[in-house]
């Protein structure tokens, strides 16, 4: 089971608070550092000192760290155009020596795109599909050849598409527990299926349907890895996890319910459940980036515990 930090830098946080914790996560031996892709602050918080860009975000990360992998859940297909998506992360890649993930939704916070006078579309989820063809498209097109799509929502001619990654593939995220088309759509195009939030019994439901949109594609279930983002909150005592719980305003109760809290043999186990419904990675969401202590605890006593 491999452990990733998850970070959601709208709530607030610079990005030298953002390094602080990716440098971290690398010391501490986990496996990537991802951010959420937002611009606007949701809840109670007052999101000082604003958003940070999640793409120039990775990009000054994938300079300043050297082994930990990087990515998004979820970059917004509203946010960027498809081909100047590719360029971003094609670019990214390469200054990170081929450390990136792309992790590519619909977007869904209407609010962040009135604040920012971003269009939002009734109809996204064609939207998300025509860019994953067209971003993906890009990149696998051969050096010398040229690269051309028509749909609905997007058309290209003759792109040289160019810059090519570093990676000979970045993997691609796709999530959600849309029944039909979202376990589709990864069968289509994604290396790693991503559950955002659910229950063991909820993940255990959309990964059956995932694995049999694969095999009704004929892809092996296998080919793609299946995932989970929880929010994490753990503490060698219950006064510890009742002051980590407190500290991002939410009840000790309710995050043992819905996510990994508690001390570290019952966040443990609790992985454990969702490793048994075929899920290999765990996002830990850290709400409170300053409390790097609390990194350093699970990379100690969760970490060591998983196989």
């Amino acid at each position: 089971m491999d452990l990733r930090i998850f970070t959601e830098p709208q709530q607030g946080a610079s990005y030298d608070t953002l390094l602080r914790v990716a440098k971290a996560t690398e010391e501490l031996g986990y496996d990537a550092f991802f951010r959420s892709d937002h611009y606007l602050k949701m809840g109670d918080v007052d999101g000082i000192p604003g958003p940070t860009d999640a793409w120039i975000t990775l990009a000054g990360l994938a300079r300043e760290t050297s082994t930990i992998r990087l990515g998004t859940l979820m970059t917004a297909a509203t946010f960027r155009l498809p081909g100047l998506l590719a360029i971003q992360v094609a670019q990214v890649d390469q200054m990170s020596g081929g450390r990136v993930e792309l992790g590519l939704g619909t977007g869904w916070y209407g609010a962040e795109h009135t604040a920012y006078g971003i269009p939002f579309p009734a109809a996204r989820f064609g939207r998300l599909e025509e860019q994953l063809a067209i971003v993906t498209g890009l990149w696998q097109t051969r050096l010398g050849e040229t690269f051309d799509f028509k749909g609905r929502y997007y058309q290209i001619e003759d792109s040289p598409a160019l810059p090519k990654p570093a990676q000979q593939r970045i993997p691609v995220l796709v999530g959600g527990m849309g029944a039909k088309r979202t376990p589709e759509l990864a069968a289509r195009f994604a290396d790693e299926f991503n559950l955002p939030f659910v229950s063991v019994a909820d993940t255990a439901a959309q990964i059956t349907r995932v694995r049999a949109a694969a095999e009704a594609r004929g892809r092996a279930a296998d080919s793609l890895r299946y995932s989970n983002a929880l929010v994490a909150c753990v503490g060698r005592d219950d006064a510890e996890v009742a002051r980590r719980a407190s500290a991002i305003g939410r009840e000790v109760a309710e995050l043992k319910e819905n996510g990994l809290a508690g001390t570290p043999a019952e966040v443990v186990e609790k992985i454990g459940r969702y490793a048994e419904t075929g899920s290999s990675r765990i996002y830990l969401q850290i709400l409170d980036l300053d409390d790097l202590d609390h990194l350093e605890l699970i990379a100690d006593q969760v970490m060591p515990r998983l196989t």
